[in-house]
């Protein structure tokens, strides 16, 4: 009799518990009498093994079987004896001993499981691997100590004694320039808003210095397009060209921070900048037409006739940022665009703005970034992770990469946290946790969008502790048909995604995910969570390895995993 170890979509019992802290295995009981009973499982799935280890069962005794020796799934071996039978011709005598030997995958928490086939009677086999230290959640505390934030000599310049005049209408644009010069000039320190309202055009900042607006103070931005001309080196929605200044902007610089208790206020509307998506799309259209066709970005200018709108606060191609304790509103667009960054960090920062495409805070292709006790009320997405767009993604190919998002408050917009869509270069080492989500008008929680024109590859995103009140639309939405769809050859690749401690009380969709026949989404992790009122819990297409460990749906517990 032959005895095969088929591999096929099934659905297997799946228990997680940690592991021993002295043995990589913990072995539970087996069941003896699998021929006897076929729909008996022949191995139970109390059998753990730390990642990177290697682990041999408890041994269980079957007869008159001939066994396959050696498989592989998801990166691990298994195989019966190491391959090696007490008889040499592999086949199980009366009161043999079996043994099953497991050589985990190193990389992250799995399950595998088979089915086995004897004599055309299926019974199941389970083995779990737990959390390797080096992976997931334990490398959080080594990403935040590699996010350096800037430090500023103590030495302030105050804006009044360069002739800005607190009244909401006299122009400060020259005042808070010459500020920023002798600040930055001087060696650094900061650049104090008294208490007033201070109209201007763009504020640019240099190296070392710290725009401080005080308690009671207000930057007012002026709603005229011709002040924010000259045109400056820019990304729009994924695509580098020249453009219009945002309202705070900094290139090239190091050890630059916008802080303290005041407001920054663009008083975007569609009265001014928010009308001009109107009358954008030629110019859109355009842009991205010239990145398609290799144009350089020097000749990619626009500005003046244009109407590509700024955001509030864009750092592009600096190190340690630092935006703190403010409150932004009503951008032109992006409220906070840190472009190929290192080591930015948002904090304690109210963001509201209900215009079209009012995100609040959108890193793009940076790489250590901490996001911690923000509120975001948005016409677009709060958080949303970026790294370019199509031909310009591809020919920067920067990921976003070790972002940390922690105690933050999302209300209204299009998603809580959000990756992509403009997402070609990548994003990988996502954090986010102790969040709280919850508006009629905020239409989805964690969102990964894209499609086979812009691709990327999203791996290791990790969410816990979060609290979902009610969503409009879906509780975790994954789409590779965003946009244009599937039209194009440049696959995207959703991997590892974890998501622990996440509770929902009301939205339409439980699980929203549409992936690719070619390029199935990939061992994706729901653990402890609990969704409640959801009009539709599943609309799955095309996965890999979706694993669920007590999760409550409109209270039925799911606690399986199915490889497909």
């Amino acid at each position: 009799m032959k005895f095969q170890i088929i591999l096929k979509p099934i659905i297997a019992l799946l228990i997680l518990v940690p592991a021993s802290a002295t043995s990589p295995v913990n072995n539970g009981s087996r069941v003896s009498e699998a021929q006897q009973n076929p729909d008996h499982i022949l191995f139970t799935d109390k059998f753990d093994v730390e990642p990177g280890a290697e682990a041999i069962s408890d041994p269980v005794t079957i007869t008159g079987l001939t066994l396959a020796t050696d498989i592989r799934i998801k990166g691990g071996e298994y195989s019966i004896n190491g391959g090696l039978f007490t008889d040499s011709d592999n086949t199980v005598s009366n009161n043999d001993e079996i043994r099953v030997k497991l050589q985990a995958p190193p990389e992250y928490d799995s399950v595998v499981s088979s089915v086995l086939n004897i004599d055309g009677q299926t019974h199941y086999f389970n083995v779990r691997t737990v959390s390797h230290p080096d992976s997931g959640w334990a490398k959080l505390p080594d990403i935040i100590a590699m996010i350096k934030q800037p430090s500023f000599p103590d030495r302030d310049f105050n804006i009044t004694d360069f002739g800005a005049v607190g009244d909401g209408i006299t122009d400060c644009s020259s005042a808070f320039a010459s500020a920023i010069r002798a600040c930055c000039d001087s060696g650094g320190g900061r650049v104090i808003v008294p208490a007033g309202e201070y109209y201007t055009g763009p504020v640019h900042l240099l190296s070392n210095v710290n725009l401080y607006i005080s308690k009671d103070a207000k930057i007012l931005f002026s709603t005229d397009p011709s002040a924010y001309l000259p045109v400056v080196y820019s990304r729009f929605e994924g695509t580098e060209c020249y453009n219009y200044s945002p309202c705070i902007y900094a290139f090239q610089q190091k050890n630059i921070a916008v802080t303290g208790p005041g407001t920054l206020d663009a008083a975007g509307s569609f009265d001014n900048w928010w009308d001009w998506i109107r009358s954008a799309r030629h110019d859109i259209d355009s842009l991205r037409e010239m990145a398609e066709k290799g144009i350089p970005v020097e000749e990619r200018v626009f500005g003046e006739g244009h109407y590509l709108r700024p955001g509030m606060i864009q750092t592009y191609r600096c190190m340690n940022v630092l935006i703190d304790s403010l409150t932004i509103l009503n951008s032109p667009m992006w409220h906070i665009h840190p472009v190929l960054c290192t080591n930015v960090t948002v904090s304690n920062t109210t963001v509201i703005g209900h215009g079209p495409n009012n995100d609040g805070c959108n890193p793009e292709s940076c790489t250590n970034v901490w996001i911690k006790n923000c509120f975001f009320d948005t016409g677009d997405d709060c958080i949303a992770l970026k790294s370019g767009r199509n031909a310009d993604g591809r020919r920067i190919n920067i990921p976003v990469s070790k972002v940390v998002i922690q105690e933050c408050v999302m209300r209204d917009g299009h998603g809580g946290v959000v990756i992509g869509s403009e997402v070609t270069g990548g994003a990988n080492n996502i954090f986010a946790e102790n969040c709280i989500m919850d508006s009629p008008n905020l239409d989805r929680a964690l969102r990964v969008k894209t499609n086979s024109i812009r691709g990327g590859l999203i791996e290791n995103i990790f969410l816990r502790n979060i609290e979902v009140g009610q969503v409009a639309n879906a509780v975790i939405r994954v789409n590779f048909l965003y946009g244009e769809g599937d039209i194009a050859s440049f696959e995207p690749v959703v991997r590892n995604v974890e998501v622990r401690n996440m509770s929902c009380r009301q939205a339409d969709y439980g699980l929203q995910f549409i992936g690719y026949e070619r390029s199935p989404l990939q061992d994706i992790r729901l653990i402890n969570c609990r969704f409640d009122n959801i009009l539709t819990p599943f609309d799955i297409q095309h996965y890999k390895n979706l694993c669920f460990d007590r999760v409550s749906i409109n209270r039925t517990e799911y606690n399986k995993i199915w490889i497909k």
